[in-house]
């Protein structure tokens, strides 16, 4: 994990601690980018332009061994599931040339608006306001067309910091698929899109090499934890929770773009 011949450093204890955290979490259905980037803006851990980089790099090998682990539960259709895996990639590949890019400014702005879709995404799924979905395992014709566009936005979206998942499940669900889709389509899209968006966001060398070594060190346990131990939680409370911290981090983070105007 080296940007531009950087060594990243030892990560802190804190830091592994925040990768297991995040990524036990993820495991267990709640998501790793918007906690890690709502602790890293309270704890002032990485500067705001190199957040984005920062989660797809730190978050790339964790996620990589849940997919290992988990994409098999649900039988999907092959070219359902390739199809919308390799829009998912495209979509990544073009947003973190762009986000990767960005000055310090432009990024607050969209993470801050990225954290409140993020924010209203757990809202939903606290108050079981998700489309109720089908029974479907496939999706032809025009809904293949419609899946891979949408999937095309969500790979371009997760470069600046909105997680895949409940996205991708309100996408599947309004397509008719069964919701449970969602689960090997995200994991087989985030195995494959984050390691192409972090190739980009290393080779323009933003991110931060440290705080992402942590995330990922110390998140393989925590996937490992979750799915062969844990495996199930009551995870209401802790959404209900990460609302909050993650309207308190977007709405940090617009203020401080505002800031960065003034001055």
């Amino acid at each position: 994990m080296q940007g531009k011949g950087r060594k990243p450093g030892v990560p802190t204890l804190f830091e592994l601690l925040l990768g297991c955290v995040t990524n036990f979490f993820d495991t267990l259905g709640i998501g790793s980018f918007a906690p890690t980037t709502a602790i890293f803006k309270f704890r002032r851990m990485v500067p705001d332009e190199k957040i984005p980089g920062t989660l797809n790099v730190g978050h790339t090998a964790p996620t990589l061994l849940e997919a290992f682990l988990f994409i098999l539960i649900v039988q999907v259709d092959m070219l359902t599931l390739v199809g919308l895996i390799g829009a998912s990639v495209l979509g990544a590949w073009f947003g973190a040339g762009i986000v990767g890019r960005w000055p310090r400014r432009k990024v607050q702005i969209g993470m801050g608006f990225a954290l409140l879709a993020a924010a209203a995404f757990f809202l939903m799924t606290n108050l079981n306001l998700f489309p109720a979905g089908g029974a479907a395992l496939i999706l032809e014709n025009w809904k293949l067309a419609a899946g891979i566009a949408g999937s095309v936005l969500l790979g371009a979206l997760m470069t600046l910091g909105i997680g895949l998942y409940a996205p991708c499940m309100i996408l599947v669900s309004l397509l008719g698929m069964n919701p449970k889709a969602a689960f090997p389509i995200m994991m087989g899209s985030c195995a494959f899109l984050m390691p192409v968006a972090s190739a980009r966001f290393i080779r323009m060398d933003s991110y931060s090499p440290r705080q992402a070594l942590g995330l990922a060190l110390g998140g393989l346990p925590g996937v490992l934890i979750a799915a062969l131990i844990v495996k199930s939680l009551p995870l209401n409370a802790v959404r209900w929770l990460v609302v909050v911290a993650v309207v308190y981090a977007a709405i940090t983070m617009l203020r401080s773009a505002a800031r960065e105007k003034r001055a």
